[in-house]
């Protein structure tokens, strides 16, 4: 049962790892889940642009794609989750936010997908927003 950071085709690493990692845990226990398995991969545009083609048909850049392989319904959670830095970088920029706090965004953005959360309708990206403004609540000060 582990929480896990990569990158792939770039140098990146989150500071504070273990902080992180509990408070996904946090969240992923306040939903009454478990962590079976999440990987989480930092890449350049390029690579998920890559993955964005191949697997979900889209030829756009995105800042995350989340691979979910468990049920919502499931008690375990298992997945990956893909982040362009550049766009992370970009959208701070864009939203006049730090980019610690963008990562940090992005990152529970995708825990939240594979918790079951959408984001496909105005009312889920509405009830998204809610949510991840939530767990930033509860992330301690790094």
């Amino acid at each position: 049962m582990a929480i896990i950071f990569f990158s792939e085709d770039i140098t990146f690493k989150p500071k504070n790892i273990k902080i992180l990692k509990s408070w996904l845990k946090q969240i992923i226990g306040i939903e009454n889940r478990k962590v079976a398995n999440i990987n989480v991969i930092f890449c350049s545009d390029n690579f998920l642009l890559n993955l964005n083609k191949t697997y979900l048909n889209h030829n756009t850049l995105t800042d995350i794609i989340t691979f979910q392989y468990t049920e919502p319904s499931d008690i375990l959670i298992s997945g990956e989750i893909y982040i362009s830095i550049e766009r992370v970088e970009e959208n701070a920029t864009i939203f006049s936010t730090s980019f610690t706090h963008e990562i940090h965004r992005v990152i529970v953005h995708g825990v939240l997908h594979l918790l079951g959360y959408k984001d496909k309708t105005k009312r889920q990206k509405t009830n998204m927003r809610q949510k991840e403004d939530y767990c930033l609540s509860l992330l301690p000060q790094l």
